[in-house]
Parts: structure tokens; C-alpha cells; sequence
């Protein structure tokens, strides 16, 4: 189901290798004439000499970037990161993520320069925890005309799944507009196995999810040119989804050996779910001298509503209902934001930037918790109205520096101011928090000579919680194991270094470590109530982590560009410090949940591109990936691995391209177990079924040496990031 949290309960622990969470956004980017180098602050990958830059789509060259991988042909990673963040042109998209995935699978490669990956943002990047940075960079028309792609597409998996999409380029004289529209349908099936409990008193579930999701959205951007120094932007952006008749079905097995006593029951829940986000964002940009100094001001307001509706029910073997429940979970998010920065380059050697940003947010979540059976109405425990206003101001000053051909270092600092209140107004709860956070950033870069080249870099972040995880509401899987948000989180403190080498632009080993203060997850906590051992996935800070990680890597061409081939394997060990044993809600105790635990990692990526014809248009892609079992937060998981097949045949404007993904369909099933020292278990095993085949027809028209309007970073794009979609 489309936010059935429990799913989050048990993928959200996975480290970053895994792959499994979605990509927030992408962005901007660029091109070199280097195949592939190390700029200061990042790595450059130049798609335009690249074997599959004709013919091919943005995703797709991302996909072949060194340091980034995707195991679902949807969500990008940058390895030893928590999320990939995308920015196109050097700006972060204001689109939704499905907005942005679309368009960059409707980009031709041919409009691409270069993408840079960025691993360590300096401080006048608005990331949080270790977030990393994709910038895309296109490359600059100069004729008026229209251009255009259409693409059509059809996934067969567990169900089928088909979209299209249309996007339009725009330019005449000094006006710039790009727009791309898309819709179509994306269905999920799950199964899972679940048990938990002690050696008296367990739980079996065993059941399947179906989430049957239908969308549709577009983004609009235009540009004019009021001078050769300024310009002025505005975008905007929509996206709906709806769920309808999503469900789930499980059948409960409780056992109490004390009394060597059985029951069974069946536990069923419908939802209904829709969503509307918008953001509009205006943007004005002016040069202030020839040297490449300019001022941006940027305001943006983003406004987001869904609507939730479950109908839970339990009942016998024999189909009496036990219990029947409705649920409504609505979540309002409206957020205006400004941001202002000003780049100041003294010569080609000394770049001062300053800046700062304001983003004032609400959140209204009126959750209703109706009990048809025992008929007793709203329950109020389990109702609330909540509330909840943030004011953020950031400003931020950076220094960059070149000494001379081989030394160059970036200096930085960024201090956020953090205001929020919440309540629930219907229970008179409040709470206030207050925090400001000073967050350093330092890198040093020494070319050591041509063939090497190495770079260290620290900087200091925030993860605030997501808004959807302060709504105090629960979500029930079953009478006995539900997911429960908490409003008294706070935010985590990440501490970031890396030492990256590269060895003749092809060749590259990255050490990362972090250092996590306050770190949460959900974190599940079990206990017996009335004989049955009730399990709640809490929401919660549980202590430490600490992160350690070494990828060793290289892109590289063999046999004039036939084979185009990039392997990475990471090899990592992570630490867990901490317990939870209380509820922060209702403030009850439990045993003792321990994470004071650590894990060894291993996952190794390789993306091959062979090139099949002389004539440059039929292209085999094969890709894998493996992922060694490790202790996660919440238990130790089993082994993935899947292996991708592609075929792209380029024929005239046409590029058709046949995907077969997760090919031994090895790569989404999930098995976690856990057991603690106080004799509490907790299994969980699911199934996604991502195995699926995709035939894909793109075709471009029109003048292709259209300018494509600028993609504007939005004042907002961290308030985006955080509502969840």
C-alpha cells in the first residue's frame, strides 16, 4: 500500500548499499572532455565521449556513472551515501521525485555535457546527514525552435504497468520554456512472513500487500532574458496519485505455550489514498561582472495534501468479526521559502560565496480513529489533531582558494537556526524546540601530478524527521504489530570525512566515515498485553552509529570503446551504541530493545556496455549487483543480489529499448532476524517481486538545437524532501 509505513519499518534500516531508498531528487548536470576526472570537490564523468551517449536517456547515463548504481531501475545512489540528491545545472529540481525520475528518462543523452558527483557538499548546498549531490549539466543551444521527446513505455512484472510522456523545448529570441507531462499507473505486490515474540508467547502472520497506484503530474519552466546579465525564472510543478481498493490480508497465528492454548484470526485493511503537490518557484539571477560574480534570489511556496482512508477488520476463521476499525490520516504541508546567494569571484583563483535562506512551514494532521465494532465511537487515545509549525533561517559563507596548479582548498561554514512548535490541539499537548546548528566544512585537494590526484574533505550536517514521522498516529498491519510516529524526535548530527584518490581519471578508492549523534530509526518494541505479545515499530533516537566504508573503483573503455565498463566494490564496517525501552507517547516501559551492536559490509556493482554494431546503434547492457549479509538496526539480513539485462536499439529519431531487471529474481527478497538477550525474537520476511520486463519506445522530433530552460533550485527543495514524496 502506497504509505503503509510497516513496509518503512522494516527497509528503512537498510545502509545505503542496499539500494532501497528512493531518490529524493536529481539535478544538475555537466560535461568535460576527460571520459572521467577529479575536480576538487567532486568527480566529472563526460557523458559526450562516453559509448552510450547517442541514442540513450539522462537515466541512463546516470546509471553509468561511476559511484552511482540503481537496483530498480528507479532509485539512484551514490555508494556509502544515504541518499542521492539531483541537481540539474547546478540547482536542485523543484519537482516531485517521480516528476524528476520522468524527466530524466525523456532527457535525450545528446542534450547532456557532463554529470558531476559530488560526495561531500560544501556548506552553500542545503543537504542533510551525508547526503550526496548528482549534478547534471546540459549542454546550451543557441537556435530558436521547438524540440521534443515522446516516450512510451510498458512494464510487466507482477502486474502490468504502463506510462507515457511527452516533453516540449521552447526558444525564441530571449524567452526560454521547457515543459514535460506525463501519467500513468504503478501497482505493487508484497507478500510477507512475520513472527515474533518469546519462547511462551509469539505471533505468526503470514499475508500480502497489494497497492494499486495510478498518477499524473507535469512541470513547466520558462526563462526570459531581460539583458545579457539578468534573467528571470519561474517554474512550476504538479503531481497527483491515487491508491484505490489498495489492501492487504493477513492470517494471525497467536500461541501461548503456557497454556498450550492456539488461536487463529484473519485481519484485513482497505485504503484509499490521494495526493496533490504543487510548488511554484520564481527565480531572478543578474551578473555583476565579467568574471563570472553573480546574485540569485529565489522564492518558492509548495503546498502538499493527502488524504488517507483504512478500513481495518479482524476476524475469525469462520469470517465473525472480532474487530472493525475506519481510520482517516490526512497530512497538510504548506511551505514558503526564500533563499538569496551571491557568488563573488576575485580573480580565477579566489571565489567568495555567501547566502542564506528562510523556510517557514505547517503541517495539519486531523487523524480520526473510528471503532465500528465494539461500537464505541472516536476513540480518543488513538484520535488527534496535531499541529505543527518549523522556521528555519540558514545563511552560509564559503571560501575557495587555488595556490597554484596543485593545491586548492574550499573553506566553509553554515549555521541554521531551527524554531518549532507543536501540539495536539484536541488534548492540549504542546512542545517547543529550539536549536541552532553550526556546520563546518573544510576540503583540501592536492593533484598530486597527472596520473594522481587526492582529496580530503569534512563537513558537519542535520537530518531533521520527516514530517509524516512526528504525526502521532498508528498504522495497523494487525491488532498486534503496528508503526507508531513520535513527535519528540530530534534531530541527528552527522560528522563527515572522506579521502578520495584517483588514479589517471579512471581508477578511484573513497574512504568514508561518519559519526551519527541522536541517530533514529524504528525501532521495534515488544511486550505481553492480556496474553498476546503486542509489537510496535516506535519511531524514535536510539543513541550512536558510526560508519566506516572503502570503495575501490574505475571507469574505463576496452577494445576502442566496444565494452565500456565500470566496477565498484565497498568494503565497510558499521556500529550501532544504544537501547530503547520506552514509548515516547504514552510513556509506557518495555524490555529493552539493544542495538549496542556492530557488522561487517561488503556490495559490489558492476555496469557493462557493449557496443554490438560498427554503426553505433545497438547496445547490450548487462548489470549486477551483491550485497553480503549484515546486522541492520533492527536485525540481521540476508544476502541480495540481482542481475539486470538490456538491449537498446537506436533506428532513425527512435530509441527502443528492451530491459529484463532482476533477472534470478534474487534481488528483493527480503529475510531480517533478530533475537535479544531477553528472549525476544522478531522475523520478518518479504517479498517485492521486482523481477519484471520493460519495452520502452523513445522518439524525439523537432529542432534539437533548442535551449532548454534552467532548472531552478527552489528556496524549499529540503521541505520537499521531507513530506515524504
Amino acid at each position: 500500500m502506497k504509505k503503509l509505513l510497516f513496509t518503512a519499518a522494516i527497509l528503512t534500516s537498510l545502509f545505503s548499499y542496499s539500494q532501497e531508498e528512493k531518490t529524493k531528487d536529481i539535478e544538475e548536470v555537466k560535461m568535460t572532455k576527460k571520459v572521467f576526472h577529479k575536480k576538487s570537490d567532486r568527480m566529472v564523468y563526460d557523458v559526450a565521449n562516453s559509448p552510450v551517449a547517442k541514442g540513450s536517456n539522462a537515466f541512463e547515463l546516470l546509471k553509468e556513472t561511476p559511484l552511482i548504481s540503481t537496483s530498480d531501475n528507479a532509485n539512484l545512489k551514490i555508494l556509502g551515501k544515504n541518499d542521492a540528491i539531483i541537481y540539474i545545472n547546478g540547482r536542485k529540481s523543484n519537482m516531485s521525485a517521480e516528476a524528476v525520475l520522468e524527466m530524466l528518462k525523456n532527457t535525450p543523452s545528446e542534450n547532456i555535457q557532463k554529470i558531476e558527483v559530488i560526495t561531500v557538499p560544501s556548506s552553500e548546498f542545503q543537504v542533510e546527514s551525508n547526503q550526496g549531490i548528482i549534478n547534471i549539466v546540459m549542454k546550451k543551444k543557441k537556435y530558436d525552435g521547438m524540440s521534443g521527446t515522446w516516450k512510451l513505455e510498458n512494464k510487466q512484472g507482477y502486474y502490468n504497468n504502463p506510462n507515457t510522456s511527452v516533453s516540449l523545448n521552447y526558444k525564441k529570441d530571449k524567452l526560454t520554456v521547457s515543459t514535460n507531462t506525463y501519467v500513468g499507473k504503478w501497482s505493487e505486490y508484497n507478500t510477507y512472513i512475520l513472527s515474533n515474540g518469546t519462547d511462551t508467547s509469539s505471533n505468526l502472520s503470514v499475508g500480502n500487500t497489494i497497492n494499486p497506484n495510478a498518477y499524473a503530474g507535469g512541470n513547466i519552466n520558462a526563462d526570459y532574458e531581460i539583458s545579457d546579465k539578468q534573467i528571470l525564472g519561474i517554474s512550476y510543478s504538479l503531481n497527483l496519485n491515487k491508491t484505490k481498493d489498495g489492501s492487504s490480508y493477513f492470517r494471525n497465528i497467536i500461541t501461548d505455550l503456557s497454556n498450550n492454548s492456539t488461536r487463529e484470526n484473519i485481519t484485513t485493511n482497505n485504503q484509499n489514498d490521494h495526493s496533490a503537490n504543487h510548488s511554484l518557484n520564481l527565480n531572478y539571477e543578474i551578473k555583476t561582472d565579467t568574471l563570472g560574480s553573480k546574485l540569485s534570489l529565489n522564492a518558492a511556496y509548495l503546498n502538499f495534501n493527502q488524504k488517507t482512508e483504512n478500513v481495518n477488520k479482524t476476524s475469525d476463521v469462520n469470517g465473525v468479526t472480532l474487530a472493525n476499525f475506519n481510520q482517516s490520516i490526512p497530512q497538510q504541508i504548506d511551505n514558503l521559502g526564500f533563499m538569496a546567494d551571491y557568488i563573488q569571484k576575485f580573480n580565477k583563483n579566489l571565489t567568495l560565496s555567501v547566502g542564506g535562506s528562510y523556510n517557514k512551514t505547517k503541517t495539519d494532521n486531523d487523524t480520526q480513529f473510528v471503532n465500528i465494532l465494539p461500537p464505541t465511537g472516536i476513540d480518543d487515545n488513538q484520535s488527534n489533531h496535531f499541529i505543527y509549525d518549523e522556521n528555519i533561517v540558514g545563511v552560509y559563507a564559503t571560501l575557495e582558494k587555488s595556490f597554484n596548479d596543485k593545491i586548492s582548498t574550499k573553506l566553509g561554514t553554515r549555521l541554521e537556526l531551527t524554531k518549532s512548535e507543536g501540539s495536539v490541539i484536541d488534548k492540549d499537548e504542546h512542545f517547543t524546540r529550539d536549536y541552532n546548528s553550526f556546520l563546518p566544512y573544510a576540503s583540501v585537494n592536492y593533484a598530486i601530478n597527472k596520473n594522481h590526484n587526492v582529496t580530503y574533505s569534512f563537513s558537519s550536517r542535520v537530518r531533521r524527521p520527516s514530517f509524516w514521522e512526528l504525526n502521532p498516529s498508528r498504522i495497523y498491519l494487525t491488532q498486534t504489530n503496528y508503526v507508531q510516529n513520535n513527535p519528540f524526535m530530534k534531530a541527528s548530527q552527522y560528522y563527515n570525512q572522506e579521502l578520495n584518490y584517483m588514479y589517471k581519471n579512471t581508477y578511484f578508492l573513497v574512504l568514508n566515515t561518519s559519526l551519527v549523534k541522536d541517530a533514529s530509526d524504528q525501532i521495534p518494541l515488544q511486550k505481553v498485553e492480556n496474553g498476546n505479545t503486542v509489537l510496535r515499530y516506535i519511531r524514535t533516537n536510539f543513541g550512536e552509529k558510526q560508519e566506516f566504508s572503502a570503495t575501490l573503483g574505475f571507469q574505463k573503455n576496452f577494445y576502442n570503446g566496444i565494452w565500456s565498463a565500470n566496477y565498484t566494490t565497498t568494503f565497510g564496517h558499521n556500529v550501532f551504541k544504544g537501547s530503547v525501552d520506552t514509548d515516547p507517547i504514552t510513556g509506557e516501559t518495555f524490555p529493552a530493545f539493544n542495538l549496542n551492536k556492530s557488522t561487517n559490509l561488503f556490495h559490489i556493482q558492476a555496469n557493462n556496455n557493449i557496443r554490438l554494431s560498427s554503426k553505433k546503434d545497438l547496445f547490450l547492457g548487462v548489470n549486477y549487483f551483491y550485497l553480503a549479509p549484515q546486522q541492520i538496526s533492527i536485525g540481521k539480513l540476508s544476502a541480495l543480489q540481482s542481475l539486470d539485462i538490456s538491449v537498446r536499439k537506436i533506428w532513425n529519431n527512435w530509441t527502443f529499448l528492451f530491459e529484463a531487471n532482476d533477472v534470478l529474481n534474487t534481488g528483493s527478497k527480503y529475510n531480517i532476524t533478530d533475537v535479544q538477550s531477553n528472549g525476544y525474537y522478531n522475523n520478518v520476511r518479504k517479498n517485492e517481486y521486482r523481477r519484471m520486463l520493460a519495452l520502452t519506445a523513445t522518439y524525439t522530433f523537432g529542432n534539437q538545437k533548442t535551449q532548454k530552460a534552467r532548472n531552478i533550485e527552489g528556496a524549499n527543495k529540503d521541505i520537499k524532501n521531507r513530506t515524504g514524496n
